[in-house]
């Protein structure tokens, strides 16, 4: 494997923030855990993610019984100033309605 190939693959174009979000998004009672192994991050990493978006308003948690339960707040914009216009319902949709999970989602092949 060549230095850039190393390089080409060390990246991606979300952050484990938006993977969180997406992952609640998809499953708005997934487990911590869960979450963790979906992404490939740390259960303690996934914790402290859930708090920061809790903290800027992206998402609402309600403990029901054992199990917490997140509401998306679709409306909060994005952070970043390019983006700061445009709320964070745009990347939801976009990637969950094509959710290679979701077979009922993906479009149709070409």
């Amino acid at each position: 494997m060549s230095a850039s190939d190393d390089r080409s693959s060390a990246w991606t174009f979300l952050t484990h923030h938006a993977r969180v979000l997406l992952e609640i998004a998809r499953d708005p009672q997934a487990r911590m855990r869960d979450i963790a192994d979906g992404i490939g991050i740390t259960e303690r990493t996934v914790q402290g993610i859930v708090t920061d978006l809790h903290q800027a308003g992206y998402l609402t948690r309600d403990r029901i019984g054992r199990r917490n339960h997140y509401s998306l707040n679709l409306d909060e914009h994005f952070r970043y100033p390019t983006e700061a216009g445009l709320p964070i319902r745009l990347l939801i949709d976009m990637v969950t309605r094509h959710d290679p999970l979701d077979p009922d989602t993906s479009p149709p092949p070409r």
